[in-house]
């Protein structure tokens, strides 16, 4: 088990103003004093395990990630539960799939125990950060290759880091439900690609669509296949269900759709609940039409991010449609709070997925 060393500790935050920043860190905009590194190279492998100061990266102008894009990251999150203790869901398959994007872009795969045991420190040394109520701790696991040459081959050096934020709602002003565009024209992956690793390159290449999203009024934007442009894949950075009586449906995984743990989730407890769930194709078209015709009852986001955010309306150049009455249905509000109970201690955990930490 490696041990990430604490090389020097930040100076100490005002209890004052750390308090304030928590009150309402929104999503993504607050970060913690630390940062957890390591380093990979041909020679020396991983090493050089460290807690330090957050802080700016010095970086050589031909550092290769700045210009062949080998960069994977993960997104998880700490909660503090009832009796005052902190614990992560699931992060064994956050460390699985980091492996799995890792392999995907030729990059070294980090052990198991590197993973974990970088995030649970950083955790342990800032856990005065961790939010308190319905808040949690973010932490971004990335990597990136950080030798500096021109050549399209992949880097011989690598930096890995954590970093971590308090998070409130991933969409701004809590809503409880959301817009969807339809994008007909952009494809955020195509067989063979990327779109099964978690890369920045896939959420760079869905930027032009979520900026036709905000146009048209919308929060998200959800993509369809790149060969008939007919089938769902998934949003900018969610996966999607759709709730009928007595199932529920998710696209199929392939290359083209990331592995959520969310959606794995969902499906397990799902099938627990007794509800049928078929993981198979679903077009625009009948999704429009079983919308129209009252047959689909609901439709929801999910990701660690966003947990679960039910969709009230989609719209796209063909015209828009309704969800269901428009909000939160009953399939969407009993899966997001049987979840939120299980990562807030609230209730048994029948799956085994929690994670609890010893700090």
């Amino acid at each position: 088990m490696p041990h990430f060393t604490v090389t020097q500790h930040s100076a100490p935050v005002d209890a004052q103003e750390r308090a304030s920043k928590l009150a309402n860190p929104g999503f993504g905009q607050v970060f913690t004093d630390h940062m957890a590194m390591a380093r990979w190279n041909e020679a020396q492998g991983w090493h050089a395990p460290e807690i330090r100061p957050r802080g700016p990266l010095s970086l050589d102008p031909a550092t290769a990630v700045l210009h062949y894009a080998q960069e994977i990251f993960e997104g998880l999150k700490a909660y503090r539960r009832p009796d005052g203790s902190v614990a992560l869901f699931r992060p064994q398959k956050n460390a699985e799939r980091f492996r799995t994007s890792a392999k995907r872009l030729q990059m070294p795969m980090l052990p198991e125990d590197w993973f974990l045991e970088s995030v649970s420190q950083l955790i342990a040394i800032d856990k005065e950060w961790i939010p308190t109520g319905n808040g949690s701790l973010y932490l971004r696991p990335f990597m990136f290759g950080s030798a500096a040459f021109l050549g399209v081959k992949p880097s011989a050096e690598y930096l890995y880091i954590v970093i971590a934020s308090p998070v409130g709602s991933y969409f701004s002003g809590g809503k409880e439900s959301v817009t969807i565009w339809i994008s007909e024209k952009i494809t955020r992956a195509a067989p063979g690609g990327t779109g099964s690793a978690k890369c920045g390159g896939n959420y760079a290449a869905s930027l032009p669509a979520q900026a036709e999203a905000y146009k048209n009024g919308c929060d998200q934007v959800v993509f369809l296949d790149a060969v008939e442009r007919r089938w769902i894949e998934e949003l900018g950075g969610m996966n999607i269900f759709f709730a009928f009586e007595g199932e529920l449906i998710t696209p199929p995984l392939g290359d083209t759709i990331l592995p959520g743990i969310t959606r794995a989730s969902i499906i397990e407890m799902a099938h627990s609940m007794g509800l049928k769930v078929s993981e198979r194709a679903y077009s625009a078209d009948q999704w429009r039409a079983d919308a129209e015709s009252g047959k689909l009852l609901e439709t929801f986001a999910c990701g660690t991010a966003a947990v679960i955010t039910p969709i009230a309306e989609v719209r796209s150049e063909k015209g828009s449609f309704k969800i269901g009455k428009g909000g939160a249905g009953p399939v969407a509000v009993k899966l997001r709070t049987a979840l939120l109970d299980i990562q807030f201690g609230r209730a048994p955990d029948k799956f085994n997925w929690v994670y609890p930490l010893k700090i």
